[in-house]
């Protein structure tokens, strides 16, 4: 299929109409589990859960992310009637509290369904739809669908990932992936596509990925950056433990708002948001100096 570069400026959730026109909008983490690779068992209390994912949308977040499930390296997979059991009454109290969509971060389309029916309104697959269930759902609920690249499962992706070049791998993985849900019966504006960072990548795959983010901004789609907190960016910094590591992941931030990138899934919610507006008015302010210059010069 071939696909316009068009720019996604706007992406319609439901009763929610995100606009991306002051740069990429936050995705707030919230992991409910006891064994995630930042937060892991800090939020596995449901009250605890709550009251993080409230504060994340009085920090900024336009978008509460819900994961059931680690999938950090080495994780193992949780049923679905306990994934169930964790996710639905934190997202139905949310939707009681807070006015932003809710996603939940899951492959199974049985627990997808659920959380929609709790009032969920996206759906955050790191297999890019591996459940034949997941399209039809989402064909069916019309929700928006994000789409990532992951080489492998979580418990065998880090162990020696290659490929011959990441980019273009992971490309026409999404791509391909973009083009079955749209025949499922998914619009095309209710996908999104996800690169996958730390996903069975190494530093370098992940290094390459962000530098070509454009490269997926151009596909039409909009765009997911997960990079918040990852081992890669231990790696380059020396930070080994994964809350020390915002500085790193603001970096990641800035590539993505200068590639255009829509939404960025982070842990630190204010310190990302400061880092977009500061970087937004830079942008801003070089195009007013950029348009006198021309002016003066014509």
């Amino acid at each position: 299929m071939d696909y316009a570069s068009k720019y996604v400026d706007k992406l319609s959730i439901g009763k929610f109409n995100l606009d991306f026109g002051n740069g990429p909008l936050i995705m707030g983490i919230l992991n409910i589990t006891p064994d995630s690779f930042s937060d892991g068992g800090h939020f596995s209390n449901c009250d605890e859960a709550i009251a993080h994912g409230l504060k994340m949308a009085n920090q900024g977040a336009v978008i509460l992310d819900i994961g059931p499930e680690s999938s950090r390296p080495g994780s193992q997979r949780v049923s679905v009637a306990e994934q169930i059991k964790r996710a639905t009454p934190v997202i139905e109290k949310l939707c009681e509290k807070v006015c932003i969509p809710i996603s939940i971060d899951t492959y199974e389309s049985k627990v997808a369904a659920a959380a929609i029916y709790s009032g969920a309104s996206i759906i955050n697959d790191i297999t890019a739809g591996s459940d034949p269930g997941m399209f039809r759902l989402a064909a069916a609920r019309d929700v928006p669908i994000v789409l990532m690249h992951m080489k492998g499962s979580p418990d065998n992706m880090q162990i020696n990932p290659t490929y011959g070049n990441v980019v273009e791998e992971v490309l026409a993985f999404l791509l391909s992936r973009a083009d079955a849900a749209m025949q499922a019966g998914i619009k095309r504006e209710r996908i999104v596509l996800d690169p996958g960072i730390g996903f069975g990548k190494t530093t370098e795959h992940n290094l390459a990925l962000i530098a070509s983010l454009k490269r997926f901004v151009d596909t039409g789609f909009a765009i997911v950056l997960g990079a918040s907190r990852k081992r890669f960016i231990g790696q380059i910094t020396g930070r080994y433990v994964p809350t020390e590591r915002m500085a790193g992941t603001i970096s990641t931030t800035i590539a993505a708002l200068n590639a255009g990138v829509q939404i960025v899934r982070v842990h630190d919610v204010p310190e990302n948001l400061d880092a977009i507006k500061v970087a937004m008015e830079i942008k801003r302010y070089d195009a007013i100096c950029r348009k006198h210059s021309a002016g003066a010069t014509a």
